[in-house]
């Protein structure tokens, strides 16, 4: 496609309508549900977040605006199919008319899932990909408290199935969040692990909506500026968590990475992070940061220039470095952020080699069936998928 032809191309892009951003907007939750002519949300969140309060302080801001709220605090991490049942009957007893997503990315995955189950019925097997669900949903709040899923300015959810065990991935316009609130005060007290994982999660996003086949002129600013924040300022976030500017910008760089990848999609890191997830329970992030650094490694020589970019804004590369070594300072940067920020291989996260070899060919054919690995600018087969399987073990 010539430069020309890419500007005449017609692209349908999906961001959420309303995103209030900055510190204390998470006041503002009242007002936002009011202006959406809601008045019975449920809050949708982890037990975590319901003793510390957080999950209380919204409710409370909505009851001071006159809004009947409730908290369902049973999300688990990395959602399934069951867990979602007793959300459902919450939803359906409160007779609720929005949903509030509050958290990480497993609670802000469950209350989409939710707005649609609790509108259509049937289960979230019948929407996995290629599905693109548009129909009818309850509107969703999205609210994150960490700075890595994207997850409030996506139009997909991941629920693994309790039968089979996959991580399905469930996308389509009815689960883009009609409103995002956005504060990075809520990051502020972040443990460092998970600083760390949703930090990579979040730079995995911004590069692969960047070299993603379904790249594009607005996806790729968002990425690179995603790409630019995070060089500057993951590590300080990992090492100085009370850092606010930090935290600042790690949050707005999730975000942009969340619009990027929304509507870049995502390639063959997250085609391959989701079944690990879904066999050993690793969390999402730190899966991605398994694999960042070898997948990309095996993917440079296919579009050398959009890695070099990448490169270039995380500032590993200059200008006058050639695409090719560009490229590949950005593979020596993945293995530093690795080991400064501590990713465990999954035979340090406790996984046996016997139970990770004998995953290796179910978990290569899950990748494949997801599609994501078609977005990668070299296209694997099972075979090489098994390859980089064998490779991050140790």
């Amino acid at each position: 496609m010539t430069a020309e032809s890419a500007a005449r191309t017609v692209r349908t892009l999906a961001v959420p309508p309303r995103m209030h951003v900055g510190g204390g907007a998470i006041r503002r939750v009242g007002e936002v549900v009011k202006s959406l002519d809601a008045s019975r949300p449920v809050v949708v969140t982890d037990a975590f977040l319901a003793t510390t309060g957080v999950a209380q302080s919204v409710v409370d801001d909505l009851s001071a605006q006159g809004i009947d709220a409730v908290i369902f605090s049973g999300t688990v991490p990395d959602p399934t199919s069951g867990s979602l049942d007793l959300g459902l009957e919450m939803i359906r007893d409160h007779r609720a008319d929005i949903v509030i997503g509050l958290g990480g990315g497993s609670p802000i995955d469950t209350a989409k899932a939710l707005a649609v189950l609790a509108v259509i019925g049937g289960s979230m097997r019948d929407l996995k990909a290629p599905v693109s669900y548009a129909g009818e949903a309850l509107p969703i709040v999205a609210i994150p408290t960490t700075a890595g899923t994207g997850s409030e300015a996506t139009q997909f959810t991941v629920i693994s199935d309790d039968e089979t065990g996959e991580k399905m991935l469930c996308g389509g316009p009815s689960y883009l969040p009609v409103a995002a609130v956005v504060d990075y005060e809520l990051t502020l007290t972040m443990p460092a692990r998970l600083t760390a994982d949703t930090g990579i999660d979040a730079l995995t996003h911004a590069v692969e909506a960047y070299v993603s086949k379904k790249a594009n002129g607005f996806t790729d600013a968002l990425a690179l500026g995603a790409i630019g924040a995070i060089g500057k300022h993951l590590r300080t976030a990992y090492f100085d968590g009370a850092n606010v500017e930090a935290r600042a910008a790690m949050m707005q760089a999730a975000t942009y990475a969340g619009i990027a990848f929304s509507n870049a999609s995502v390639a063959l890191v997250h085609a391959m992070s989701r079944p690990i997830g879904a066999h050993f329970h690793v969390a999402h992030g730190m899966a991605n940061a398994m694999l960042f650094t070898e997948v990309t490694r095996y993917s440079l020589g296919a579009a050398d220039d959009r890695y070099a970019a990448c490169a270039r804004a995380l500032g590993v590369a200059d200008a006058a470095a050639s695409d090719a070594a560009a490229a590949e300072s950005l593979v020596r940067e993945l293995q530093a952020l690795k080991l400064e920020l501590e990713v465990p291989t999954p035979q340090r996260f406790g996984v046996t080699a016997e139970a990770w070899e004998a995953a290796i060919p179910e978990m290569a054919q899950q990748a494949i069936a997801s599609g994501s690995h078609l977005n990668n600018p070299r296209v694997p087969t099972a075979a090489d998928i098994e390859t980089l399987y064998r490779a991050i073990y140790n």
